[in-house]
């Protein structure tokens, strides 16, 4: 079944207008949720608004937008004015720069969406696509949609365009924030670190290799619920934390040859040091997925 484009845009590309059709690329149809029951009636509850002062239910037509610009005041903004603000500014998907895309930290990547060209713009929309393959090149735009002005980069995905939604900087917490002690390591330990990284490297990143094992066991105990099944969630015990000898630590893991948590499958052959090769970059390859950053809210 064909997916069903959720919006439409134009991509200005100097002179160059390409409209195209905006696709999720999330799929939500293996998503498990849940809906909010009364406990012991086991009916569906609905949240309402109310006023606090005097706990009457407000209607959804009497519920105004409102931004308080001091303590309990506010100007009202309508829908209206909204919508006209953004017709004010430009809506079409304006490409600012061409940059590489391994440049963008994918700590600013956040949703990610399929473009298809909309009617007539075939030919322009494959020109951009392989010129950002060729060129390994991802393109910066930036438009307006949903209350806010949307930066994104464009980049090519097996003959097709990728969109990739951005934070903004002010919308990630700077490195300085986080507290991290200084530690000094060891010429030894980062040797054994790096051997230990070269044991388990692949040539580049495999998504399929990866399921959600927890998603799974969930659907498992839901279906077993239904049938009226018993389920068993005994813990696993967990791991008690050690205090260990680094370079013991290090030495045990290579001789082991896999790392503890990672898949069966993922531990890679022993190879010499002429065969060896470094793994390539998942978020510079047009074949890359984008990479979620996450943090396509890691």
């Amino acid at each position: 079944m064909a997916a069903r484009a959720m919006s439409t845009g134009t991509i200005s590309f100097g002179l160059v207008n390409i409209p195209v059709k905006v696709f999720s690329a999330n799929n939500s149809a293996e998503k498990i949720s849940f809906h909010q029951l009364h406990a012991d009636k086991k009916t569906r509850l609905k949240q309402q608004m109310y006023d606090p002062e005097t706990g009457e239910i407000v209607p959804r037509e009497k519920i105004v937008k409102g931004y308080e610009y001091a303590k309990d005041q506010y100007v009202i903004v309508n829908e209206e004015e909204l919508d006209a603000l953004e017709l004010a500014t430009s809506r079409s998907m304006d490409i600012t720069e061409f940059v590489p895309l391994d440049s963008v930290d994918p700590l600013y990547f956040e949703s990610g969406y399929y473009l298809g060209p909309d009617k007539g713009a075939e030919r322009a929309y494959k020109l951009l696509a392989a010129a950002l393959a060729d060129a390994r090149y991802a393109a910066v735009a930036k438009y307006v949609a949903r209350g806010k002005q949307q930066l994104v980069v464009f980049r090519p995905l097996e003959g097709a365009i990728v969109m990739q939604q951005l934070r903004y900087a002010e919308e990630v917490k700077s490195l300085g924030e986080i507290p991290i002690p200084d530690a000094a390591v060891t010429e030894a330990e980062l040797g054994l670190a790096k051997q230990f990284i070269t044991a388990m490297a692949k040539p580049q990143f495999d998504i399929n290799q990866y399921k959600d094992e927890y998603r799974e066991k969930l659907r498992d105990m839901l279906d077993r619920k239904i049938k009226g099944e018993a389920v068993d969630l005994t813990p696993q015990p967990a791991p008690v934390a050690k205090v260990v000898d680094l370079m013991e630590a290090l030495k045990a893991s290579l001789a082991r040859g896999s790392a503890p948590a990672a898949p069966a499958s993922s531990a890679a052959p022993a190879t010499t040091e002429t065969e060896r090769k470094p793994p390539k970059r998942a978020a510079g390859s047009e074949e890359a997925a984008g990479g979620k950053k996450k943090k396509a809210k890691s």
